[in-house]
């Protein structure tokens, strides 16, 4: 098992290209099970959560190839197996993906009930409701979903709204199952995410006939067959925010490329709240350098809330950032109220807030020291690295694993912007020995003047 050792005090510098996104590219590739052609994806980042959904899709009998390349190559060839275990599906939500495409092509299917990050209660009865609305015959037993539609399944019209909102993986699933079910199905309180977005855009490039992606009203047309296609999914948008949110922290100047700005205006909203400068073109977003001991960014007040408000993958990150702000700032979790385990090990490091239900309130600026902390899930851990760049002193974190599930080799990325950290042996001792200089201290290489501007309020 690793941990990261990370050197704090250093303003991040230069450009970083952001990969496919992790959210996009599973229920993309769950969706190769609905065709007996190749699906081809270019950009698959190389994370492992991907390589476990590829584990799940071999165990169903998919051919998986990952070309020089790059590119990921899966074919569903012939009937595919109808289970999904718990051996394979415990790592990660998105696995769950699975039960919808294999309804549709095979009609029938019995999935384990899906792991993935400890972020809070998380059902699926809105997936299952999808697919009892379709005509399956839906039951649980012994920790598996066992479903079957004997004749197939069948359009029909359902809302698919829940008590925090939409459903991003439901709505992914059950618009992949009527792909193929016979006649016309209408989704309402549908998600609107982008990876739902692009997911749709994938099956249409495959055949199936929808409308109304990116508003809460879709409508699928059953189709009698998919073939294959090539889909690049979209840039990750939480890699991207979680990137800018580095260079904002250090007071650094990253230029964060092969980004969507569109899918982040939110997160750039906030940045020109809290007076943290940044530029943005049609394909990035770019941070302009200042003196951290000058400016302290401004309190904010943040949402979590469905797209396009604030999304909850960048809470805890966010608040890391906050933890440097000069003042009382608020941050309401309302897709998933306990996501809040990041709050200690942020607390351990010298940072000051507290947890009303489902708020936090954190009170800045904290003078963050190195520790050693530990990593709850994908998000915490990025929040936990990114308050090390800052913190004086050393820290580790432990169980990178997690960061791992949707980060590619972010130690080496950040490594190359001037951070001060490795990925090494849990049990490897440290030489603690040098002091890191303070971020505010370093010299500043100005960005070109296209990115020199600063965010209009």
């Amino acid at each position: 098992m690793d941990k990261f050792v990370i050197q704090g005090g250093r303003a991040l510098r230069g450009s970083v290209r952001v990969a496919g996104s992790k959210n996009a590219v599973l229920p993309v590739l769950a969706a190769s099970l609905l065709t007996d052609e190749p699906l081809i994806v270019p950009n698959a980042p190389d994370v492992s959560d991907v390589r476990s959904m590829l584990k799940v899709l071999e165990s169903l009998g998919s051919q998986v190839t990952r070309r020089a390349d790059g590119a990921l190559v899966v074919c569903s060839a012939g009937a595919p197996g109808a289970e999904a275990t718990w051996e394979h599906v415990r790592r990660m939500r998105g696995s769950v993906t699975v039960l919808g495409p294999l309804l549709a092509r095979t009609h029938r299917a019995c999935v384990s009930l899906p792991g993935g990050c400890v972020i809070g209660v998380r059902p699926i009865d809105l997936h299952l409701k999808g697919m009892r609305a379709l005509g399956a015959e839906v039951s649980l037993d012994g920790g598996d979903v066992r479903a079957h539609a004997v004749r197939g399944l069948v359009g029909n019209e359902l809302y698919l709204g829940g008590p925090q909102g939409p459903t991003v993986l439901g709505t992914a699933n059950v618009m992949m199952a009527a792909t193929l079910a016979k006649g016309r199905t209408v989704l309402h309180g549908a998600a609107c995410e982008p990876e739902v977005v692009d997911l749709g855009e994938c099956l249409i490039k495959m055949g199936a006939k929808i409308r109304g992606l990116g508003s809460p009203r879709l409508e699928i047309e059953g189709v009698t067959r998919l073939h294959g296609a090539e889909h690049a999914v979209i840039p990750d948008r939480i890699e991207a925010g979680t990137f800018v949110i580095a260079g904002a922290i250090t007071g650094g100047a990253v230029r964060v490329e092969n980004c969507r700005p569109d899918h982040l205006m939110i997160l750039l909203e906030r940045m020109a709240e809290a007076e943290l400068p940044y530029d943005y073109g049609d394909d990035w977003i770019a941070t302009v350098p200042y003196d951290t001991r000058e400016h302290r960014p401004r309190p904010t007040d943040v949402t979590t809330l469905p797209y396009p408000a604030f999304p909850t993958d960048l809470q805890a990150q966010w608040m890391a950032l906050m933890t440097t702000a000069r003042g009382m700032s608020l941050i309401s979790e309302t897709i998933f109220p306990d996501r809040y385990m990041h709050v200690a090990e942020l607390m351990r490091m010298g940072a000051n807030i507290r947890r009303q239900g489902a708020s936090a309130i954190v009170m800045g600026p904290a003078n963050l020291s190195g520790a050693q902390v530990m990593a709850s899930d994908l998000r915490a851990s990025a929040a936990l690295v990114l308050a090390g760049l800052i913190a004086r002193g050393v820290t580790e974190v432990h169980r990178v694993y997690h960061i791992d599930r949707g980060y590619e080799q972010i130690e080496k990325r950040l490594s190359a912007l001037g951070a001060s950290i490795v990925r090494v042996d849990e049990h490897a001792s440290i030489d603690t020995s040098e002091p890191s200089e303070d971020a505010s201290t370093l010299p500043v290489r100005e960005l070109t003047p296209q990115t020199a501007a600063t965010a209009q309020g």
